[in-house]
C-alpha cells in the first residue's frame, strides 16, 4: 500500500501486511505534520486472485533438488580443474593442497552464487523451483530480476544461514510463508 503525506507529498511503500486494521494515525517524517489513513480492506474475491504461496517443504525439496544439480556441476567441474591445474602447472597437489583447496572454494563459492542469482534473477526460478513448479516473484506481484536477486541469493541467505538457520525455518511458521531472505528481498515464493 502506498501512503502519501497529505501535506509535503511524500509517499511511501508499505507491505499491507504490516499495517493494521482500522484508522491510523502516523506522523510524516519529512514535515513532521500528523494525518490519518485507513488500510483498504482485500475483498474475500480479491484474495482468492492471489496466487498460493508455497510452504516450507516444497521449498526444501526444491533446495534439496538445487543443491543435487549445483553438487554435480561442482564436482566435476572441481575434478577437471584440479586435474588440469595439476598437469600444466607440474604442482604436487599433496605439497600445494591448502591452495588448491582455497582456490577451489572460491571457484565453488562463485559458481553457486552465480547459479543462484542467474536462474532466480533471469526467471524467477532455480531447477529445484522449475521441478516443484514454484517461482520467487516481488511482493508487488512483479518479477524480482537480477538486483533483488543477487540481493535475496547473497544477503539475504547469508543473514538466514547466519542465524543457525532459523531465518529458513522462518518460512514454515510465517502466516505469509517468508523466510528471513524473502522479506530483506521483499519477496514471496508462489506455487505455479
Amino acid at each position: 500500500m502506498r501512503i502519501t503525506c497529505p501535506h509535503c507529498t511524500l509517499a511511501k511503500e508499505i507491505d499491507d501486511f504490516v499495517i493494521p486494521a482500522g484508522p491510523q494515525s502516523v506522523t510524516c517524517p519529512a514535515c513532521g505534520q500528523d494525518f490519518s489513513f485507513q488500510r483498504v480492506a482485500v475483498s474475500a474475491a480479491a484474495v482468492s486472485l492471489l496466487p498460493a504461496l508455497a510452504g516450507f517443504w516444497q521449498r526444501a525439496v526444491a533446495a534439496l533438488v538445487d543443491a543435487a544439480v549445483l553438487t554435480g556441476v561442482l564436482l566435476f567441474s572441481s575434478t577437471l580443474f584440479f586435474f588440469v591445474a595439476a598437469g600444466v602447472s607440474g604442482f604436487d597437489p599433496l605439497a600445494e593442497g591448502l591452495l588448491l583447496a582455497t582456490v577451489t572454494w572460491l571457484f565453488a563459492s562463485v559458481v553457486a552464487v552465480a547459479y543462484y542469482v542467474f536462474f532466480t534473477g533471469y526467471c524467477g526460478q532455480t531447477p529445484g523451483k522449475m521441478a516443484l513448479r514454484l517461482k520467487v516473484q516481488r511482493v508487488d506481484g512483479s518479477d524480482i530480476g537480477f538486483r533483488s536477486a543477487f540481493y535475496r541469493e547473497t544477503v539475504g541467505k547469508f543473514l538466514s544461514a547466519l542465524l543457525l538457520g532459523l531465518g529458513y525455518l522462518m518460512v514454515a511458521f510465517d502466516e505469509r510463508k517468508q523466510g528471513l531472505h524473502d522479506r530483506i528481498a521483499q519477496t514471496y515464493v508462489i506455487k505455479l
